[in-house]
């Protein structure tokens, strides 16, 4: 199923037909690339999006569209890793990012549905970690305060909760927001050679290029893929549990989330690294707690979401590469896309016009930040180890054969390992190597897919490619 946000349509755009000219170059028709082109196309500068599906298809529509600076327990860390002067550009960047939505759906007339909310943190454990972020955002000028009172259906330890949060239907805003934009559906860009862009359909050459793509394809300069990893979650839509006003997000290993969306409660959770859900399972945890608290709950939809999670902990926004000086990348959102695009748009914006952005330094890709990332790098590191080495070293298990109907995962066939999903009506086999770096593919039960645990890259069952850094699929063969 799909979320809930792909219910209206957003008018088709033509696939790029030739070759073309544009001051800068926009890979990605998600909410940070569009909103970059808007706020170029305000200063007078042409800019041109260039989408490889359609606009809002990637993640942007299958966020739940919590649009807040309260970014689970972060300003505690940024505080201690960083220092107070950068944590506090983040936290205002974040806030920031919540009004200027305010004020373009009101400029654009977007009927988005955009609501202003309060947004909590809650733990059922030990209240330390909230106290101390508590200490932590009011000492960064944000409005929050401790409290145990909450609308869940369970009690907790502690709450915390931020004052000045929002909601809205994404989709319906990014459509007001592209109305105006030059936009080229259908047209992945595969290749970039300084300032020129190669499609399928043409040429592309542009001053400035931005990538907002949610995870480049650009493996050097820039090394994206070894300062990051993605995550996926998972999210039900609910009828008949009534009304939160609130936002609720959970601190402890395995909490869930909670999103009123109209009617719909959006209850999410199950967050696990790209590539380590073979077995499945995550939708039917969250259906066995929506039966416990709401008997009466209805599931109206499903879907999960992929995040890229950077090792510091905070997003890439800003020059590319010193040497790519007229390339600029917005990457690392974790899970926290909406207001991070916005603040993304905002400090692109004044990069590619020469200005000073007071928010810039924390985000600045260039970075050195070795002791916040060390930990994650080498995690990462060794999931992509791993990964290589069962790609060369270690044989499938299994055979076709012992494979039920309704599974799928790697197994030896015709003398080779292959990535097999039985569906009960046939067997489809694809090559279990990514085309992006060549780390073994896995099995993700719940969504049916096949999933890098090295970068990310994800694919159907037949082997189409479904989002990136790889830029083919992997083939099928009945």
């Amino acid at each position: 199923m799909q979320s809930i946000w792909r219910d209206i349509e957003i008018p088709p755009r033509p696939a790029l037909e030739g070759d073309i000219q544009t001051d800068v170059a926009v890979i990605g028709g998600g909410m940070a690339g569009c909103l970059t082109a808007w706020l170029l196309g305000r200063e007078g500068v042409r800019a041109t999006v260039l989408e490889a599906r359609r606009v809002g298809a990637g993640q942007t529509g299958d966020t739940t569209a919590k649009v807040t600076s309260q970014h689970g327990l972060i300003y505690d860390r940024l505080m201690t890793q960083l220092g107070p002067e950068l944590a506090r550009m983040y936290a205002q960047a974040n806030q920031r990012a919540v009004a200027q939505y305010r004020a373009m759906a009101e400029e654009l007339d977007a009927d988005c549905g955009f609501e202003m909310c309060p947004a909590y943190l809650y733990t059922s454990r030990s209240p330390m970690a909230l106290q101390r972020e508590w200490s932590a955002a009011v000492q960064l000028g944000l409005r929050a305060r401790l409290s145990a009172a909450t609308e869940l259906p369970f009690p907790v330890a502690e709450a915390l909760r931020f004052e000045d949060q929002a909601r809205f239907h994404p989709l319906r805003f990014l459509r007001a927001v592209a109305e105006g934009l030059t936009i080229y559906e259908n047209t992945p860009v595969r290749q970039a050679e300084g300032g020129t862009l190669l499609t399928d359909r043409g040429r592309v050459r542009a001053e400035k290029v931005v990538f907002a793509c949610h995870f480049p394809f650009v493996n050097a300069p820039g090394f994206y893929f070894a300062r990051m990893h993605q995550q996926r979650s998972y999210v039900l839509a609910l009828s008949g549990t009534g009304r939160m006003e609130g936002m609720y997000y959970g601190v402890d290993p395995g909490a869930l989330s909670f999103r009123q969306a109209g009617e719909l409660l959006l209850l999410g959770g199950g967050a696990h690294r790209t590539g380590e859900s073979a077995a499945g399972g995550r939708y039917a945890r969250l259906r066995r707690m929506a039966r416990r608290w709401w008997p009466d709950s209805r599931e109206a939809a499903r879907w999960s979401a992929q995040d890229c999670i950077p090792q510091d902990g905070v997003p890439f926004i800003g020059r590319f590469s010193a040497a790519r000086p007229d390339w600029y990348v917005a990457t690392g959102f974790q899970k926290w896309g909406m207001t991070t695009a916005m603040a993304a748009a905002h400090i692109l914006t004044d990069a590619i016009l020469g200005r000073e952005n007071p928010y810039a330094e924390v985000f600045s890709p260039q970075r050195p930040r070795l002791r916040a990332s060390l930990g994650h790098l080498m995690t990462d590191a060794a999931v992509t180890a791993k990964a290589l080495g069962r790609t060369y070293f270690v044989p499938a298990r299994d055979s076709a054969a012992e494979m039920p109907p309704g599974h799928g995962g790697v197994v030896a066939a015709a003398g080779k390992k292959r990535g097999l999903y039985r569906d009960g009506a046939d067997d489809r086999y694809v090559d279990v190597k990514c085309p992006h770096m060549g780390c073994q593919l896995a099995w993700n039960g719940d969504d049916k897919t096949w999933e890098c645990p090295c970068h990310g890259s994800r694919f159907d069952a037949d082997g189409r490619l479904l989002s990136g850094p790889a830029q083919k699929g992997i083939g099928v063969e009945k």
